[in-house]
This record gives structure tokens, sequence and C-alpha cells, in this order.
């Protein structure tokens, strides 16, 4: 049972127990701000239920100290939440393969449990992406491809006349960047194939502009890959408000820290930005 009594983890009614499928919530950990361990520690012990993975954004571990780095996912580990790299990998790619696989090695005996590959970063021949993802397998870790859909902003609708979520594509296109997303989702559907456990959805352009969310795009995707197979960034407590609502608990969301307790409100209780109905009841009573 639950040490959260507002909170179940039925399956027909939210989400199962950790180890999740779907309804995953990855947090960004050390990129934008400086985390400490302790406030790492204070995150874990206080939400790790609603805590699924921890992502080293942007390199960040390669700036710090290996201590520091292995101390922080064993403290992870502690509490059932899974560590990945982060798009970092693509840049060891660029010395050759066997720094890739030596990058891996060390991976592996640091304890992370998930290599990101930024595809976009890569640039590298379809089968090349494969033999990557076969790579990070093999070597005992899980793969998750990071993809990202990019559009002219010219097609994106001034706000404040649109409902959130409300996108119509402009017919014409007013320019001639097309986004070739049925590519994408078969270069996806490939990793999926080769091994890969998850795909990311970097969502920055696509959600970025809260008042006109590509929200033909993610459909297509979701309905395409699946939603248990898919991951998004939500780069604010908007978007990811949008998504539940749209997908409902089930979708998996990356989020900054400071999110995630908004996030599982929502996941939980189908709120909106305004929780009163919960922080006003006795649910919170141990």
């Amino acid at each position: 049972m639950s040490a959260y009594r507002w909170k179940n983890f039925h399956e027909d009614e939210d989400r199962p127990e950790k180890p999740r499928r779907f309804g995953v919530t990855e947090m960004r950990g050390p990129h934008y701000t400086l985390l400490s361990q302790n406030l790492l520690q204070d995150i874990f012990e206080s939400m790790g239920q609603f805590v699924d993975g921890l992502k080293f954004s942007g390199g960040s571990h390669s700036l710090m100290p290996k201590s520091f780095v292995k101390e922080v996912i064993d403290m992870a580990h502690q509490h059932d939440i899974y560590v990945s790299t982060g798009d970092w990998a693509e840049h060891l790619l660029r010395k050759g393969p066997s720094a890739f696989s030596q990058y891996l090695e060390e991976c592996k005996q640091m304890g992370f449990d998930t290599v990101e590959l930024n595809v976009g970063s890569l640039n590298v021949p379809e089968e090349s992406l494969l033999s990557f993802v076969r790579l990070i397998k093999s070597g005992g870790l899980k793969a998750k491809p990071q993809f990202a859909v990019k559009f002219n902003k010219s097609d994106v609708p001034v706000g404040g006349d649109r409902a959130f979520g409300a996108y119509i594509v402009p017919t014409p296109r007013s320019s001639e960047f097309v986004e070739d997303v049925d590519l994408l989702i078969r270069r996806a559907e490939r990793c999926l194939e080769a091994g890969a456990d998850m795909i990311m959805i970097d969502s920055d352009d696509i959600c970025k502009h809260v008042d006109a969310v590509r929200a033909d795009i993610i459909a297509k995707i979701i309905g395409r890959l699946g939603i248990e197979r898919t991951m998004f960034e939500a780069s604010n407590p908007r978007t990811s408000e949008w998504f539940v609502k749209q997908y409902g608990p089930r979708v998996n969301l990356f989020v900054n820290h400071s999110d995630v307790m908004d996030l599982e409100c929502l996941r939980g209780r189908s709120l909106g930005k305004n929780h009163s109905s919960v922080l006003g009841s006795s649910y919170f009573l141990f």
C-alpha cells in the first residue's frame, strides 16, 4: 500500500508501481542549475515514488568528478530510479568507434542504466545509427535514441486567439521548409526493431509555443510508435498539463526537477494548475 494516502497506483486508475513501462517521469539532473547531493537526496526521499529516471543532460556528468557522479547514481538506485547519460555519447563518436566502446564500458562501470543518442547531432547513416543501438544493448545498457522535429517558426500562428493545443497546419505552407515526420517515425521504428528501449522526442520546437502545440505531429508519432515506447520533453508545467490531458497519466515525460510534484498531481487527479482541491483535503495526512 502506498505511503501517500491521496495517491494510489492501481493500473486502471493511474499507473502501476515502479518499475513502470508507461507513465514514466524522467527528471533532469544537473544541467541548467547545479543540483547538490543534498537536494537530490531530498527529492528522492520525498518524491522518489514518483520519479522513474534521472538524466544528466547536456554532458553535465563529463564536467563532474567521477566520485560525485557515482555517488549520485548509487543514491538514485537506492530509490529504484534509473540513470541516463543524456545526449553526450555522440561527442565520443567523433573520436572513433574504440572511444565510443570505451565510453560505454565506463558508463556500465559507473552504474549508468541508459545511454541516449542524439540522432540529429550524430548525423550518420541509418545503418550506423542502428549499429550504435545494438552496441549499447550488447553492452548490457538500455538505448534511447533522441529525435527532434524542426519546422519554420513562420508556420506557428500568433498566440492570443487560439486555445492551447489547437494548432492547425497552414495551407498552403508559408515556407518551403516541411518537416518529414514520416522519415523520423520510420527511423525510430527501425531503432526499436534494433533493440532500442524507448524513443525520446525533443519537443522543444513542437511544444515551446504553448499556445500552438503541434498536436498533429505528436498524435502521428504516438499513433505509430505507441505511447509506451515514446517519451516527450515537457519544458514547462503547461506543456505537461497538455500532454496529460490529451493522453492521460500513461504518457512518458521528461521534466525539470521542480516540476515533478506538479506533474504527479496531474497524473493522479487530472487536475489543472490549481491543486486546491487536493491541498485543502485531509488526504495528505499520513
